[in-house]
């Protein structure tokens, strides 16, 4: 195992170039699968470090402070681009270094998707700030995205890829939405903030409608094919229960979703302070939605660019 070690560490020192480094460390493994239990210290070790960048429960505890205390600008970019990071990072390191442990980190995964899910549906009902709430939204978030890696396969992995796209283009709206009812010394934070959003701005209200309806998963909004196909992964690999699990917590988080399309179009407005914004702010608001719900009417799209991305046919 120390030799293995020193192995590995003048690997990663002498090259600069990280797919050839994972390569050249997996046949190191291969030979060392005799200390099986140094190489599960690691393996957990691995995991812990991308589980926190992703905010996987039970290392998510930034996420709800951070969400809330950021400025939304700063929020609407660390709730988005760094979980593709982070999913390349959990790929790369993962299935082209550690495929050999496979068996051994779908357990963990497994447990990390299931625990990610319950606390982030949950615990997402009981919130009031809106930047709150969606901290845990996202934390039931990377519970789906796991759910694809964890199968082991190609197309899994381009499930979750899939996912993770979606997610990004749907955190970008929702935020989005809050930094345009915002104004100076004001930010609209709170879900009481949407209240009679449609009597202010119908066209804003529909926009946050295709939001929040694609986070809920409801067709034929691209969330919904999203779940979808990480739940089909999940079935094809034999894990039935797990996708019963999942939906179930899908039908749970729903509830918060709809409760802002409820605000939005069934509450009176609290404040009657026109709403303005740039151009710039409104076309990408409106871009931004219309690319959701078009990609809802045609999921094969980003599909077969994910798929194509990670060589599946």
């Amino acid at each position: 195992a120390g030799g293995a070690t020193a192995a590995i560490a003048q690997i990663l020192s002498e090259n600069t170039d990280n797919t050839a480094a994972i390569a050249a460390i997996k046949p190191i493994i291969d030979q060392t699968m005799q200390s099986y239990t140094i190489l599960l210290f690691g393996l957990v070790f691995i995991i812990i470090g991308v589980a926190f960048k992703l905010g996987a429960v039970p290392f998510h505890i930034w996420i709800p402070d951070v969400y809330q205390g950021a400025p939304t600008a700063v929020t609407l970019f660390i709730a988005s681009a760094p979980k593709i990071a982070a999913f390349a990072m959990l790929m790369r390191l993962l299935v082209d270094g550690l495929q050999d442990l496979q068996a051994d980190w779908q357990n963990i995964l497994i447990l990390l998707s299931i625990l990610s899910m319950a606390t982030g549906n949950i615990i997402a009902i009981a919130q009031t700030n809106i930047k709150r709430m969606l901290a845990y939204s996202t934390i039931a978030h990377v519970g789906y995205l796991m759910l694809g890696v964890l199968t082991g396969t190609q197309a899994g992995y381009a499930a979750s890829m899939f996912y993770v796209v979606v997610y990004a283009l749907m955190t970008l709206g929702a935020f989005g939405m809050i930094v345009l009812l915002s104004r100076a010394g004001f930010e609209a934070e709170q879900l009481d903030d949407f209240k009679g959003l449609n009597e202010r701005n119908a066209w804003y209200a529909a926009l946050m409608l295709i939001v929040m309806l694609s986070m809920a998963g409801v067709p034929p909004m691209i969330g919904f094919w999203a779940k979808w196909s990480v739940l089909a992964q999940v079935i094809d690999a034999g894990l039935i229960w797990l996708a019963v699990v999942a939906v179930m917590f899908a039908i749970i988080g729903a509830f918060y979703y709809l409760r802002i399309i409820k605000l939005m179009y069934f509450e009176k407005a609290e404040d009657n302070t026109p709403i303005e914004a740039n151009i710039d702010m409104r076309l990408a608001l409106s871009a931004n939605a219309l690319i959701i719900l078009l990609l809802g009417i045609m999921p094969q799209t980003l599909m077969a660019v994910c798929k194509g991305a990670l060589g599946v046919s």
